[in-house]
């Protein structure tokens, strides 16, 4: 399905949403389900939201496999909120948690988290960010609260894959913010998975919790009554207004994922996606060239440079003003690390990855002297 004058949005988020969730969206803005309200008029705590609200809760559960010993909250503040939100609310009688801090995301949570409870890196952290050094040197005890992770670095493109770090008996706490529902997960040793939906599963201003139930009620005295994961739970994530659009967004991005076969098929084409363009890079004798060990690339953010290692600013130019001429926007590198940055999200189509592709291939052998 295509519509005429849409982009091919490679953004790292807020990203793109599947065009038959924004065609039906737009089918339900004036009157959803009958009710000649949209679900953003509705109040939230109306049987009629109600209904959505649990609904879309089933989906997660359903999709990923959520255990029953999980609960599934919906909640504000973005992936940064959880930052002060999980210390807040695991610290319990423990002095420090342990961080394992491999790209500028899990760097942001560890140095929040230390408002709030003792932070210990397990490894010293090396910029620039392109791997995981090896889990037999991390220094990490099971006195600690929690092992913090980023199940994938936007900013750098690293991705634990193809299992999470070891936890050493004590509960695993996983940003999945930039690759939630992008393959298949495994909860064994987590104690809280969170993300925003702004890149996988919906629209900004939605933060999806799952939190194990022997975690809860461990918060700190000064945990605002909107972070407690106690509280939350209590109120069936109604505590105060939730961003009710965006849950309803999310709704029918579940919807589309579950239609399209569940998270192994959806991971079976991110794995074709990325496969394509780090295969270009490879192949390309240099002239693109991706730093990230090849262990860990991120099938979700393909992060690289043009014309060498450092980059070549005048190439990576032209390459984007010639992607935009192509009908392809959001590809600059984040502002930290400059380059090229190729975000192939679950919305990003095999065809539109196709384009990306074409273009690369063509400006290679323009300028590839090599």
């Amino acid at each position: 399905m295509s519509l005429a004058g849409r982009k091919i949005n490679f953004a790292a988020g807020p990203a793109k949403l599947p065009e038959e969730v924004l065609l039906k969206m737009q089918e339900e803005q004036l009157n959803f389900n009958g009710l000649g309200v949209s679900v953003i008029e509705m109040s939230h705590r109306s049987k009629e939201f109600g209904v959505l609200l649990n609904e879309t809760i089933a989906l997660i559960r359903e999709l990923m496999n959520v255990p029953d010993n999980y609960e599934i909250l919906f909640m504000q503040g973005g992936g940064t909120g959880q930052f002060a939100a999980i210390p807040l609310n695991l610290k319990g009688n423990h002095e420090h948690a342990d961080y394992i801090v491999t790209g500028a995301w899990s760097s942001k949570a560890a140095e929040e988290a230390q408002k709030y409870i003792k932070v210990k890196k397990v490894f010293q952290p090396s910029k620039p960010y392109v791997t995981v050094p090896d889990q037999e040197g991390w220094v990490h005890d099971e006195k600690a609260a929690y092992l913090y992770y980023c199940a994938n670095e936007t900013v750098h493109g690293i991705e634990f894959t193809p299992t999470a770090p070891e936890s050493h008996n004590v509960p695993l706490v996983a940003d999945v913010s930039s690759n939630f529902m992008a393959r298949p997960f495994d909860f064994k040793d987590h104690g809280v998975v969170f993300g925003g939906a702004q890149k996988n599963l919906g629209a900004a201003g939605l933060t999806i919790v799952i939190v194990r139930k022997d975690l809860i009620g461990k918060q700190q005295g000064i945990t605002p009554a909107v972070f407690s994961y106690q509280e939350m739970i209590a109120n069936n994530s109604l505590y105060n207004t939730p961003p009710t659009g965006g849950i309803y967004t999310t709704n029918l991005v579940l919807k589309w994922i579950k239609a399209k076969g569940g998270l192994q098929a959806i991971y079976e084409l991110n794995l074709k996606k990325s496969g394509l363009i780090y295969g270009i890079i490879d192949d390309s004798n240099g002239f693109y060239h991706c730093a990230v060990d090849k262990k860990y690339r991120s099938i979700m953010n393909v992060c690289f440079r043009i014309g060498g290692p450092k980059g070549n600013d005048k190439l990576e130019e032209e390459f984007l003003k010639g992607a935009v001429e192509r009908n392809m926007i959001s590809l600059k590198g984040h502002r930290s690390v400059g380059g090229i940055r190729a975000s192939l999200y679950n919305a990003i189509s095999l065809e539109e990855t196709q384009v990306l592709a074409t273009w690369m291939n063509e400006f290679a052998k323009i300028h590839n002297t090599n």
